[in-house]
């Protein structure tokens, strides 16, 4: 009898300091971080919608508190985010055998560093992501202000980034 309560109790004591750290996204975050500061990504690319910098930036910070419970702060979270749109790039793709092109493949690049000050990590890498769009139909200036196109790629880099923050490296 002596030896199954202390058994009993020997397994609650393990039990007990387990914690398992579960989201819907696959990644985990550190239970001794709370907070998270993001910076404005500023665009430095020269080019894309003006308000890019500013919907991308949003994204993020609305993507972060979705989806974790860190609080967003104005400096020096546990986790801090900071970078820029580095590369906003225009390229045809799949000429016709008239020479007119047949779409135009969009691609951002954002250059991210993370920083994990409780647990000293950190990572300086660029996130890419593109897609394909038909401009026999479409103009440029229509997909940057159709709201769908661009979005779209920056939801894509946003959940590459969270992905990053997130994963066990």
């Amino acid at each position: 009898m002596r030896n199954s309560i202390l058994l009993g109790i020997i397994v609650l004591v393990i039990v007990s300091g387990c914690t398992v750290n579960y989201n819907f996204t696959g990644g985990s975050i550190e239970p001794n971080v709370k907070t998270i500061s993001i910076q404005p990504f500023l665009n430095q690319s020269g080019m894309g919608p003006p308000t890019m910098s500013i919907q991308f930036t949003e994204k993020l910070k609305t993507f972060y508190q979705g989806n974790t419970k860190l609080s967003l702060v104005k400096d020096n979270g546990d986790w801090q985010l900071e970078g820029m749109i580095s590369k906003y790039f225009l390229e045809p793709v799949a000429p016709q055998a008239s020479g007119a092109q047949a779409g135009t493949k969009i691609t951002i690049t954002v250059n991210v560093s993370f920083s994990d000050v409780k647990n000293e990590k950190s990572f300086k890498k660029d996130f890419s992501y593109f897609t394909i769009i038909n401009q026999a139909t479409t103009s440029i200036t229509q997909i940057e202000n159709d709201g769908v196109t661009i979005p779209a790629i920056m939801d894509q880099l946003v959940l590459n980034i969270f992905s990053e923050t997130t994963s066990n490296w």
